[in-house]
């Protein structure tokens, strides 16, 4: 299956650069770019995109309002967010939209690509490390009270013990590997138990669970419980 991918820069030599390592790929084709995100939202209407690859700072309109009201619509694209700087604070606030990972615009190009392959299947691409640094960093900006509050939020209390505890461990930043030593679980029992949080919380993947632990009070700045 080919994947379909939109650049979206306001610069035209990255996205040409980005045009050439994509298009070498049997995998890949770039279906459509935009220079800001009102040329993006304008192409995703008549083109059929499966993962974005979206800058953050943009005239008119930048890539954090354009990858909400992307993730807001049925059967979104997966959108990758790509930042100048690591730990952005535009970045985090892609997550928060609806994001499925972050890279930094000067990452190899074999990152980039397994990067895009990652988030067509469904994974996330912020490496655990890089999610509790990120959410260590900004879960001041979350507008939390620490109150289970909204329907994903709510959602908390239809998950069993261990999903719950599952959760926590996903939002410190531990793999699912590392999660399995931790409870004496198989990794492909770790992997299932996320899937039903997934579900449980209509949740897109690992990063949002991150980021819904943060704004709940589920675990605090730091990675710890409260």
């Amino acid at each position: 299956m080919t994947i379909r991918v939109m650049l979206v820069d306001d610069q035209v030599l990255l996205r040409t650069g980005f045009r050439m390592v994509l298009a070498a790929q049997p995998d890949m084709d770039v279906v459509a770019e935009a220079g800001d995100g009102v040329e993006a939202l304008e192409a995703l209407r008549s083109t059929a995109v499966d993962v974005v690859l979206m800058d953050v700072r943009m005239p008119k309109l930048d890539g954090v309002e354009t990858t909400r009201r992307i993730c807001s619509q049925p059967d979104a694209p997966k959108v990758l967010i790509l930042t100048t700087f690591d730990l952005d604070e535009y970045a985090f606030s892609g997550l928060k939209a609806g994001a499925s990972g972050f890279m930094l615009k000067d990452v190899p190009p074999a990152e980039l690509l397994g990067a895009i392959r990652a988030v067509h299947s469904g994974d996330a691409v912020v490496a655990p490390s890089t999610t509790r640094r990120l959410l260590d960093r900004f879960s001041p900006m979350l507008p939390s009270s620490g109150k289970e509050t909204g329907p994903a939020g709510r959602g908390l209390e239809r998950l069993t013990d261990r999903e719950r505890e599952v959760m926590m461990l996903v939002a410190q930043g531990l793999s699912n590997g590392e999660i399995a030593a931790r409870l004496v679980l198989s990794e492909a029992t770790v992997k299932t138990h996320v899937g039903r949080i997934l579900t449980k919380l209509g949740l897109r993947d690992r990063v949002q669970v991150v980021v819904l632990a943060y704004e709940t009070g589920l675990v605090r700045a730091g990675g710890g419980a409260p």
